[in-house]
């Protein structure tokens, strides 16, 4: 360890409670880290540094009285600038909210804070989460602290940046089209999009779909399940929540992996994915594969998942988007816009082909899971690309047919509604962080959790597969 800050969320929880650490101290140290480097990245954008203080003061007076300490007890953490934080400005990443204050939170954000989680800071967002590379009209881009020059990802960019560069211990992402799992693998951290309705929102729009979900995201798996304990839980007021004990998600153990049958699969069966990405995710699995009992190529039956999501997708900007695009269309970013006219093109024979086709490829899926405990691809399909790029227009010389085009390794997965861990592992060709999904079975996050800390482990062991670390020093302006 070389700051608090450092320290993973499971290890500072730990010392906080054997009074070896104080949450004062750890907000010192978040805050100094914050001060020291996010010129450089821009990954937070708001903050409420004194409110953090003062509640870092009353967490260190429960410890200090031996009062019963709630799981996240003096942790700070970051809210993805796409959620309600009472009294700390919410702009979505959009001009139109630009001094938006909410007069509450949100469920999961007031979930966080009854679990002892510190709010320290929002991160940045592409404008209403639409895009691959987190940048806007109100805060501009969220860089990649690898390499300056490019993009962190998106959509929630500002929290795996913050996250890798030791700013936060934990924050909160969303997730459409791979909006947890793209800017965690850019940025060499982990997130977990959850089955859908395990963390219930308040706020969900479109109330029956697996499209979008709210999810952790840490520097490690058992981080992970530590910030899922408190985001989970059943709430009627969602329609997709189910029951679970949110408990379970503490204190993970690691899974057996000698006994886990695994499909692997370089594209999904249809996703574009760059030659140099394929080979290194086959050089990175000879180096692990033999831990589990059998590894089996085999793709996922999922034919027409690109034109299913993204009539889905275009049904979901009519439904969010089409009050901000008839009445302050001059304001809207092109992705927004560009989807939200796209929706508003399409015509009710094509939204009911994809609901159809989008239950006949659920039932295909879970027919080809019932032979496997767990599927491995790859995190994305190209390396993290130019800071001034929006998203890649081309992959290996074929063209893209829009944006969403370079997002099918993980925009098909969303059709799935499985639980889904983004994992790193090692480095790409270019020198920057590589990492690989974990799909687990349906409403098995717990496993699928417990088999991603067993992955980990192994990594660990491995310098080529460790979790990749910035060098701060070179991100001080």
């Amino acid at each position: 360890m070389t700051e608090p800050c450092d320290l993973s969320a499971v290890e500072a929880r730990k010392l906080i409670g054997r009074k070896r650490l104080s949450a004062i101290e750890l907000v010192e140290s978040c805050i100094a880290r914050i001060e020291m480097v996010n010129p450089a990245v821009n990954a937070v954008v708001a903050s409420c540094y004194e409110r953090a203080r003062s509640e870092a003061r009353k967490a260190t007076d429960a410890v200090m009285a031996g009062d019963d300490l709630p799981p996240l007890h003096g942790l700070p953490v970051g809210i993805k600038d796409m959620n309600h934080t009472e009294g700390l400005v919410t702009t979505y990443g959009s001009p139109i909210y630009r001094d938006h204050v909410p007069e509450t939170d949100e469920r999961f954000v007031a979930a966080l804070r009854q679990a002892g989680g510190i709010i320290l800071a929002k991160t940045n967002t592409p404008e209403f989460a639409a895009g691959g590379n987190t940048t806007n009209k109100v805060y501009g881009p969220t860089r990649n602290p690898f390499d300056l020059d490019r993009t962190s990802g998106g959509s929630s960019g500002g929290s795996a940046a913050a996250l890798a560069t030791g700013m936060l211990p934990l924050c909160s992402g969303s997730d459409t089209g791979g909006s947890l799992r793209r800017p965690a693998t850019y940025c060499g951290v982990a997130a977990l999009r959850p089955s859908i309705g395990l963390i219930p929102s308040d706020r969900r729009t479109v109330p029956l779909t697996t499209f979008s979900t709210l999810g952790p995201m840490a520097r490690s798996v058992g981080d992970l399940g530590l910030m899922l304990s408190a985001m989970a839980g059943e709430d009627t007021i969602d329609p997709m929540s189910f029951p679970h004990d949110p408990g379970q998600f503490r204190d993970i153990a690691p899974a057996d992996l000698s006994g886990l049958r695994v499909a692997v699969t370089e594209d999904l069966g249809f996703a574009p994915v760059q030659n140099a990405i394929r080979k290194t995710f086959r050089d990175t699995l000879t180096r692990y594969s033999s831990v589990f009992a059998c590894c089996e190529d085999r793709d996922p039956p999922m034919e027409h998942a690109a034109d299913i999501f993204w009539i889905l997708r275009g049904l979901q900007f009519v439904a969010t988007q089409k009050d901000h695009f008839d009445n302050f269309r001059d304001q809207l970013g092109d992705n927004v816009a560009f989807n939200t006219e796209a929706g508003l093109g399409m015509n009710m024979e094509q939204a009911g082909w994809a609901h159809r086709e989008h239950g006949a490829l659920y039932q295909r899926f879970q027919a080809y899971f019932a032979e496997f405990d767990l599927m491995i691809c790859p995190g994305v399909p190209v390396p993290p690309f130019a800071l001034d790029q929006p998203a890649p227009s081309e992959i290996d010389g074929v063209k893209m047919a829009h944006y969403i085009s370079a997002s099918a390794i993980t925009a098909g997965l969303t059709l799935t509604g499985h639980p889904v861990v983004a994992l790193p592992c090692g480095y790409d060709h270019t020198g920057t962080p590589f990492g690989i999904q974990v799909v687990g079975p349906k409403h098995r996050d717990r496993f699928t959790l417990s088999a991603a800390l067993a992955l980990e482990q192994v990594f660990n062991e491995n310098a080529a597969l460790a979790r990749p670390v910035p060098d701060i020093t070179s991100l001080t302006v």
